[in-house]
């Protein structure tokens, strides 16, 4: 009985496949003849290019389905009908009218209707699609929006033009701009405002801040305000802090007060790390992380630590071939304030790229983007380089946002198709800023731009005047120079020092530099670059002998390199780790072959969120091969590196002129004060001991000053109404007798 059943059932089984079998081939047939009818604009061989589909080839229902589908898809036509009878191919379209042009009314400034320009003209001579005029309208609103027109408005009209073609008017209203008079961080926020105040980009409106737009309301930098000050106490050890809220209150028309409500909570700490492997992967390909779970236990807690472990645990995945997996980790709270971290892998399905879609990069060029994709389409899928992916193209900082969507493949089987979307914004910046102070005052002016002509390159031009300095430089910045991956920099500089009143003498150097950059291994920074000077040497009857010596021309082509390791827990406003960096350039062919070494090396460490401890360290020498080092490259110790003594006037000194040294070195300790007058939020103190030396004249041993300088004493940062004020009070601890000492210092500054 069973053996007939098994015999009735598959006898069943071939039967329903032969019916499908036969089904199939009465569904398809030969093309004989396509026929198009509707087009007006796209020629017959067009569309038929675009279903895909040739004539004396077989096709079935499915493949007729897929190229309508593929015509639809190429945003040409408003309607479509496809027949298919007797070998036939008939193709009915109606095409969507095409835009003639878009205009812009209602906006005077040429910056803005310039920026909005470069959007609108892309859709020029391309289908008219309603949803993408919508799309295009709010874009152009945000735009308007974040140059500080908040209540602008827009109405969008379509003209007909009865030649199936249309135009589009864009009229904005615009409204008054939005300032923000003041902004205030209430609640439990545990950090001083002035501190809080330069981790968010949104600024005050001061009147002498003519060019600057973060002055201006706008929603979407409020937003990365909000973020950036989650992640600041996420980092922090404050594990469930909120920004409860962030309000703007209207002062009068245009004016108003921009609140974050804060919401800290108490302060979490590493317990447990843990990292379950399974049997299917050998641990010791993972010794290294338990190591780091131990130094991490009993500190607090810090989003960016997890991160980086995560991320270090994937590259370790991934180099031992382990494609289809990706980490995760759990968090549990425990004894009320401590905090156990769970790391585990997560294996995944095998999946393949199938294509990668990129919308919303109207001024970007789509390879700008596409650079930044670690995987490529026919790739394997994994979610560890696709998030590495998409936060690569975040962090060009050309987007106000990016978002990400994968989705299975509707034609390939086990493939993904993976679409990102940006919302673009301006990228260019004028700047300028002022500052006075003991050393001296400043001004400064530049222009920089992120995406130069939507290519992702970037320019940074500015110039800064001095007392006795004059700086100019334009730099061009490819950080994907022909798909390698490499940044090259080109930097044209010019700078003319004046001393003729003080040391007799006047410099002007102006030169070309062609480098690059890039991280060696984790941390670590290296940079090469190559150079051409030309330097100017002029003395007066002030100039020492060997000044007047040195007077004239020279060339030089240089080489420089540098090593960088960081390891700071974040660039801005450091807390704990250190980074350190050691540069030398040498010369090719020089007029004056001098060969100079430095050395910088910074640590912080944090006691708690007040109390900071960190030191500086600071090595240079320079050496001539052949001759005395010129006057113009002789070391001299930065102003703020020793305090207590007047900047330039330490050291060797040749008569009445202090001609620098061969070789020097400095040395700063500086730890906060955090008790003293901590009721003042926009006052931070600093308890400071700075120790340096200058020392070694090549061309006269006679003048050699070889004394340890030394002073200690408090500093202020005070954020004023009209700037940051730097103060300083130092008393000179060690000095050599032809040292001139300076105790009180001072310094503000304002940006415009």
């Amino acid at each position: 009985m069973k053996i007939i059943f098994k015999t009735i059932t598959k006898i069943f089984l071939f039967s329903i496949l032969l019916f499908i079998f036969n089904i199939k081939l009465v569904n398809s047939e030969i093309i004989k003849k396509i026929e198009v009818t509707g087009n007006d604009r796209l020629a017959d061989e067009t569309i038929i290019l675009f279903s895909e589909l040739n004539v004396s080839e077989n096709v079935n229902s499915l493949e007729i389905n897929n190229a309508f589908k593929k015509l639809f898809e190429t945003n040409y036509f408003k309607d479509i009908k496809i027949s298919f009878n007797n070998g036939i191919l008939k193709i009915k379209v109606v095409e969507n009218p095409l835009i003639q042009s878009i205009n812009i009314t209602g906006i005077k400034n040429k910056s803005i209707l310039r920026q909005l320009s470069e959007i609108t003209k892309k859709n020029e001579k391309y289908p008219y699609l309603e949803n993408n005029i919508i799309d295009q309208k709010n874009l152009l609103l945000n735009i308007v929006r974040n140059s500080g027109f908040y209540f602008a408005d827009i109405e969008t009209k379509i003209q007909d033009n009865n030649n199936n073609s249309v135009n589009i008017i864009h009229n904005f209203s615009l409204g008054e701009r939005a300032k923000i008079s003041e902004i205030k961080f209430i609640g439990n926020k545990i950090f001083k405002s002035s501190k809080l105040r330069k981790l968010i980009v949104s600024e005050e409106s001061k009147p002498w801040k003519f060019l600057t737009q973060n002055k201006y309301l706008n929603e979407s930098v409020i937003n990365i305000d909000v973020n950036l000050l989650k992640s600041y106490f996420n980092n922090k050890g404050y594990y469930k802090a909120l920004i409860k809220s962030s309000s703007a209150k209207v002062i009068d028309n245009n004016n108003f007060i921009l609140t974050f409500n804060i919401e800290a909570g108490k302060k979490y700490y590493f317990n447990d790390i843990k990292l379950e492997v399974s049997d299917n992967y050998e641990k010791e390909n993972f010794s290294n992380f338990f190591k780091i779970f131990n130094k991490l236990k009993g500190k607090a807690y810090s989003l960016n630590s997890i991160k980086k472990i995560i991320n270090e645990i994937d590259k370790t995945a991934l180099q031992k071939e382990f494609v289809f997996i990706n980490a995760k980790y759990k968090e549990e709270i425990i004894d009320n304030n401590k905090i156990n971290i769970e790391i585990f892998f997560e294996e995944t399905e095998k999946y393949f790229v199938d294509r990668i879609n990129i919308y919303g990069n109207y001024l970007t060029e789509e390879k700008v983007i596409r650079n930044a994709f670690i995987v490529d389409e026919g790739d394997p899928y994994n979610k560890i380089l696709f998030n590495k992916s998409v936060n690569e193209i975040k962090s060009k900082g050309i987007f106000k946002s990016v978002t990400s969507e994968v989705t299975d493949s509707a034609l390939k089987n086990n493939t993904k198709n993976i679409t990102i979307t940006v919302e673009e914004m301006a990228t260019g910046e004028i700047f300028a800023g002022a500052g006075t102070g003991t050393d001296g005052s400043t001004i400064s002016f530049g222009i920089k731009e992120k995406n130069y002509l939507g290519k992702g390159i970037k320019l940074d031009t500015n110039l800064a005047l001095s007392d006795d300095e004059i700086k100019g430089r334009f730099t061009v910045n490819n950080p994907n120079f022909r798909n390698t991956d490499r940044a090259i920099n080109t930097t044209i500089e010019s700078t003319s020092s004046d001393y003729m009143t003080s040391s007799g003498y006047k410099t002007t150097r102006t030169g070309v530099k062609l480098g690059t950059g890039f991280e060696q291994y984790e941390d670590l920074f290296f940079n090469i670059d190559i150079s051409n000077y030309y330097e100017k040497l002029e003395t007066s009857s002030l100039a020492s002998a060997i000044k007047k010596k040195q007077e004239g021309d020279y060339f030089e082509n240089l080489i420089s390199y540098s090593l960088t390791l960081n390891k700071l827990d974040q660039n801005f406003q450091p807390t704990d780790g250190y980074i350190s960096k050691f540069s030398q350039t040498l010369p090719i062919y020089a007029d004056d072959k001098s060969i100079e070494n430095s050395l910088t090396a910074s640590k912080y460490h944090s006691v708690n969120d007040s109390l900071i401890f960190s030191g500086k360290l600071f090595l240079k020498a320079v050496n001539s091969i052949d001759d005395n080092v010129r006057v113009s490259k002789r070391i001299y110790i930065p102003s703020n590196r020793l305090r207590g003594f007047e900047s330039g006037s330490i050291g060797p000194k040749d008569g009445t002129q202090y001609v620098g040294g061969n070789y020097g070195t400095a040395f700063t300790f500086n730890t906060t004060l955090p008790q003293l007058f901590n009721a003042n939020e926009n006052m931070d103190f600093n308890l400071f001991f700075d120790a340096a030396n200058l020392w070694h004249v090549d061309y006269d041993n006679s003048l050699d000053s070889n004394k340890i300088r030394s002073s200690t004493g408090i500093s202020v940062n005070w954020f004023t109404p009209i700037g940051p004020l730097s103060l300083s009070y130092a008393i000179p601890l060690s000095e050599a007798k032809t040292d001139k000492t300076e105790s009180f210092r001072f310094q503000i500054g304002t940006s415009f």
